[in-house]
């Protein structure tokens, strides 16, 4: 089948792409040469592009992607805009542009339609009161001329009345349809139920599976990797629910991090901090416009962000086949490097995160960069506290520092009945430095990760401790 979309407010025809085909290949190739291509990996949002989505709360807005991760066959059904298209037919400068003119907020220009793009998903973001950080946080600058382009953000003006772009908006979004462009080899296949996915999977036993595709695609456009045939699990609803039970905060596998996030904000009843906390550190933006909680836990990666948070808190996760479905605790989960307890077939369903979340929850990130990087360490912990101020309970989850995300159980037994203060957590150094067997990379040396066991529970000690004297430890 060809890959129908709407491009600039035209329909188009891209043929049948095989899976290797990304959209920001296309469209350069086609002429739209606005777009750049910086990174290739969804590191500097050159390649920004904006396509229209429902949010939590039913509204239609613009999100920004980065279109050198996306499938071109991934865009069927989708309304795409690019920096070509954001001016006027008639050839009028957008607001953002206009104002991107104004205040010299561009320099040699090659990261300059990628902010334009981003900023105008910001100038029609539903609610807006204020400049979000957030909505540039994936474009990088690298004539670091920063300051004219935070000034445009800051100072964007409401939309016009009248303003064409708000009557798109108001059309709501049409659901996404099935997908395939063909037989054999170089295919790409987009199901719309269970059922579809897994008589697809029996035809294709090895098929890729593709959610948000920032890490799948990052090897495509990095380092060659081809894949005979792709299933897109965008389209399935049984992976976009949201739902909360007497028992559980159910997280749809397919939501994306910024789906999962408004969900939540939406839903302040069931706040889960360490969520919270986790998600503005999760790369940028653009990514988690894409990726989603279910591709990040099934890629094991050893430094995965999601994964300690969801162990520290007691996650679940269901997985799905033909025969059924199955909980299994994230705990569980991760059998070894890059590899984890789902069987030949199985599909990751939903994240279930328990009720009643632990009094104390923290979330740290070791790197080089504040934001918008890959962990040296991670490290999540949940706690609860006794009334004079003694560990009850404590779940410590790390990243990067073995082949799995791990837990470190020894330390959470050491902590329980002791009081929670930074004496006791120097103390218990000896027993943070056996965790894990960390490894030296470019990122940080082994003994660096060891030592940050130790430093990040006295730094959430410090930070949470109850502000009563101290009692000595074993006391």
């Amino acid at each position: 089948m060809a890959v129908a979309f709407v491009l600039n407010g035209r329909a188009v025809n891209a043929g049948a792409p095989g899976p290797g085909v990304t959209l920001l290949q296309w469209l350069r190739a086609r002429g739209l040469t606005g777009t750049k291509e910086g990174c290739a990996e969804g590191e500097c949002g050159a390649c920004a592009v904006a396509m229209r989505r429902t949010d939590a709360q039913g509204r239609t807005r613009f999100e920004s992607i980065n279109s050198c991760l996306v499938p071109l066959a991934a865009v069927h059904d989708e309304t795409v805009v690019t920096v070509e298209g954001i001016a006027s037919p008639e050839g009028r400068l957008h607001p953002v542009q206009d104002a991107m003119v104004r205040a010299g907020g561009s320099q040699c220009g090659y990261c300059t339609p990628g902010f334009v793009v981003s900023l105008f998903c910001e100038y029609y973001r539903p609610g807006r009161d204020g400049f979000d950080p957030e909505s540039i946080s994936g474009n990088l600058c690298r004539c670091t001329g920063y300051r004219p382009i935070a000034d445009v953000a800051r100072a964007l003006p409401a939309p016009a009345a009248g303003d064409p772009r708000l009557a798109e908006l108001a059309t709501p979004v049409a659901p996404k349809t099935r997908v395939d462009t063909g037989h054999g080899v170089d295919r790409f296949i987009r199901p719309t139920s269970l059922d579809d996915l897994f008589r697809c999977l029996a035809e294709s036993p090895g098929a890729t599976l593709l959610a948000g595709g920032t890490d799948v695609m990052v090897g495509v456009t990095q380092k060659g990797d081809r894949h005979p045939v792709v299933v897109s699990l965008t389209a399935l609803p049984e992976l976009r629910t949201f739902a909360v039970t007497p028992d559980a905060i159910v997280l749809g596998a397919g939501l994306t991090l910024t789906e999962v996030e408004e969900h939540l904000q939406a839903t302040p009843e069931v706040a889960i901090p360490l969520l919270g906390q986790l998600l503005p550190l999760f790369s940028s933006r653009l990514i988690r416009n894409r990726a989603t909680l279910g591709g990040n836990l099934m890629t094991a990666s050893p430094i995965g962000d999601g994964a300690p948070v969801l162990l520290a808190l007691d996650a679940s996760v269901t997985l799905a086949s033909p025969a059924g479905r199955r909980v299994v605790p994230l705990r569980d989960f991760f059998l070894a490097y890059r590899k984890t307890a789902a069987r030949p077939g199985e599909v990751l369903i939903d994240v279930r995160v328990p009720r009643g979340t632990p009094a104390i929850q923290r979330f740290y990130k070791v790197s080089k960069r504040v934001l918008d990087d890959i962990s040296t360490v991670a490290a999540a912990f949940a706690l609860d506290l006794t009334p004079d101020g003694r560990v009850a309970r404590a779940r410590i989850a790390y990243g990067g520092m073995a082949a799995t995300p791990i837990r470190a159980t020894a330390l959470e037994q050491a902590l329980v009945g002791q009081p929670w203060t930074p004496e006791t957590a120097a103390a218990l150094r000896s027993i943070a430095d056996d965790v894990g067997t960390p490894m030296t990379d470019l990122r940080g040396s082994a003994a660096y990760r060891r030592a940050m066991v130790g430093r990040l529970l006295e730094k959430c000690a410090a930070d949470t401790a109850p502000a009563a004297e101290p009692v000595g430890v074993g006391r």
